[in-house]
Parts: structure tokens; C-alpha cells; sequence
């Protein structure tokens, strides 16, 4: 498991399925979302490591202020996945 840096301003993008993790953070980098890096997660109470999700982490947002400003905007492209995205 690889934990989050929990940053301030961070969303966690969080997605069942690794390729669509990939993709989506290929589509938040070419918005000018950075860093988008991509691991995995297992979330509080989940024992079965097949049940451990993929997260994006965006710390900085294309305006360059902290990507929590735009939680709405990744939380929408993240249903588009059936996903779902978390400020910390």
C-alpha cells in the first residue's frame, strides 16, 4: 500500500480499475493538472488486496493554485469513470 502525501490542497481521485486511472490522468495533465501521479490504495477496513482501488493524486490545479479549488470538476470526471474524487 502506498499512502498519500495528504498535502494541503490535494483531491484523491480514486477508481476501481487501473487502465482508467492511467487514462484519466493523462487528460488531467494535458488540462494542466500536475502532478497526477497514479498507485494504489487500499482504503480503512479492506482486507482483500483485489478490492484495493487506484488513486490519482493532484496536488496543483491549472490555474496553479491547489487542485482543492476545482474538486467539483474532478469529482465529475471521476463518476464519469465510476469513481470518485476527495479534497484532503
Amino acid at each position: 500500500m502506498v499512502a498519500a502525501t495528504g498535502q494541503e490542497g490535494t483531491v484523491l481521485v480514486t477508481l476501481s480499475e487501473r487502465e482508467d486511472a492511467e487514462e484519466l490522468a493523462e487528460q488531467l495533465r494535458d488540462q494542466g493538472y500536475e502532478p497526477c501521479t497514479v498507485h494504489r490504495d487500499m482504503l480503512a477496513g479492506e482486507d482483500d488486496a483485489e478490492d484495493v482501488d487506484w488513486v490519482i493524486e493532484v496536488t496543483t490545479g491549472p490555474h496553479g493554485g491547489p487542485a482543492t479549488f476545482d474538486e467539483p470538476h474532478l469529482a465529475m470526471l471521476a463518476q464519469d469513470y465510476g469513481g470518485f474524487a476527495a479534497a484532503q
